[in-house]
């Protein structure tokens, strides 16, 4: 199972890339696990500068952007 982290502190922006993502999971139909990482301290260990970040499997694969769903999908993909 994928492990998707939304890595902000929960501004508009982070809710709507958690939102985004839990849609690109529901297109793959897979099931995904979710965490919202809100503490500064806690993101920067991911070395995520701009929020909102997306990691999956703990791995940052974007950073200050609110990607659409099917840009996530892609992601989920590889």
């Amino acid at each position: 199972m994928k492990k998707i982290q939304i890595l902000g502190t929960g501004c508009a922006k982070c809710n709507e890339l958690a939102a985004n993502a839990k849609e690109a999971a529901h297109m793959l139909g897979e099931e995904v696990e979710f965490e919202k990482v809100t503490q500064i301290n806690d993101i920067m260990k991911f070395g995520c500068m701009t929020t909102p970040g997306l990691a999956i499997d703990g791995k940052v694969v974007s950073q200050g952007k609110v990607l659409k769903p099917d840009q996530i999908v892609k992601l989920l993909g590889e």
